[in-house]
């Protein structure tokens, strides 16, 4: 592996924001990055745009300015977006049953679910019980049949069961079919979003992206992933029977995003986990939201709804999946004690290994950074959080 001396940081950073600069260097010297990027728009301006490392640890190659890297759950607040935009459109009501866009839907005791509850991991819908695979994953049509047939685990409302891979499905079945046009979520997120924006992001990487703008990932093995995690969420992963198992491991399991033959796959619409992007696309997506969304034509009443409070389940914060608490609304995820970002009303998406993207409307700030380097547990990362201290040492 290349030595740390010898990394190559680059970019650029207003003089007041220079203890983000000395963060990210940090991270390569003190805090084991190997590649990455982090970028900060504020009031639709960029602040901070960084880059360095290296792109692929077998060959040394560096991260380059144009550099791309998969997201993982930072991609649901990529599906959020495009939610919200639907109902800025007047296509969506969040309160509405999901089943008044999708008839199919109401099926086995989800009749009632709302697309608030079904956005917020409340619908007991975190596991599929059909054979699901890329090529289901392929075919929206089949899959979404499958859906259609699902029973909820618990009743609907009462509890957060993360969604860890499910959840952009459902998403994407719901967005296609208020859709006029009955797009597919990567390709709405594509016409309404990145393309005005002019992002490099993407639910569904396109053919046309060469494997050289791609970062490779650097992944621990399963042992220190386990002893990393907290004690219950260990247990639960070791429970082929558990609802944490069920979510990650199967049908279809967390390696959709991944290809045998190119860094990533392409062609395929992972809307819960195989977005792939920089953090300059992340931050400049967030950073929209934050500062109003005149590009998007974010209507006042939807960005009202994103930064509202948190409506909890019945049986409170506690998640059934990942076994700690969390907060949920409308497809994003909000601050909460053991994973601050932003002031009140912020919201974003953490993505496993360290990556984060949020939006904080009070001060007009959009994040983003991402690695290659996949840190183990569930823990706000100290990169990230380097990171953010220092923004907030300017930012207040």
């Amino acid at each position: 592996m290349a030595n740390t001396k010898q990394i190559r940081l680059e970019g650029d950073v207003d003089p007041e924001f220079a203890a983000v600069k000395s963060a990210f260097e940090e991270n390569f010297t003190r805090r084991n990055e190997l590649g990455g990027a982090c970028c900060v728009y504020l009031n639709g301006r960029k602040v901070v745009d960084l880059w360095g490392g290296i792109r692929n640890p077998k060959t040394g190659e560096p991260w380059e300015e144009d550099t791309m890297v998969l997201v993982f759950s930072l991609t649901k607040g990529l599906s959020a977006m495009t939610l919200a935009v639907a109902h800025s459109r007047g296509w969506l009501d969040y309160e509405a049953p999901v089943a008044d866009y999708w008839p199919e839907f109401a099926q086995n005791g989800k009749q009632a679910i709302t697309v608030r509850q079904l956005l917020s991991h409340q619908a007991g819908l975190h596991a599929f019980h059909s054979r699901v695979n890329k090529e289901t994953v392929a075919n929206p049509d089949q899959l979404a049949q499958i859906m259609a047939r699902e029973t909820p685990a618990f009743p609907p409302g009462s509890r957060y069961a993360y969604h860890l891979i499910t959840l952009g499905f459902y998403e994407a079945e719901l967005l296609r079919r208020i859709d006029p046009k009955g797009r597919t979520i990567g390709q709405f997120f594509q016409d309404e979003i990145a393309a005005p924006l002019e992002l490099d992001l993407f639910i569904r990487l396109p053919e046309a992206i060469p494997d050289r703008r791609l970062a490779h990932l650097e992944q621990s093995n399963i042992i220190k992933t386990l002893i990393a995690l907290p004690a219950p969420m260990t247990f639960a992963l070791l429970n082929p029977w558990s609802h944490l198992f069920r979510a990650f491991f199967m049908n279809p399991g967390v390696n959709l995003p991944f290809d045998k033959d190119r860094v990533y796959a392409r062609n395929l619409e992972v809307p819960s986990g195989g977005g792939v992007g920089s953090a300059r696309a992340v931050a400049r997506a967030f950073g929209e939201f934050a500062a109003g969304g005149s590009k998007l034509g974010l209507d006042k009443k939807t960005l009202a709804a994103l930064e509202a409070p948190v409506s909890l389940p019945s049986e409170g914060s506690y998640d059934e999946v990942i076994k700690t608490n969390a907060l949920y609304s409308l497809g994003f995820m909000k601050p909460l004690a053991n994973f601050s970002f932003g002031n009140p009303g912020a919201y974003g998406a953490p993505g496993a290994g360290g990556c984060l993207g949020y939006a904080d409307p009070k001060i007009g700030l959009g994040y983003g950074y991402v690695t290659n380097r996949i840190a183990v547990g569930i823990e706000p990362d100290p990169r990230d959080v380097a990171l953010r201290k220092a923004i907030a040492s300017v930012t207040g």
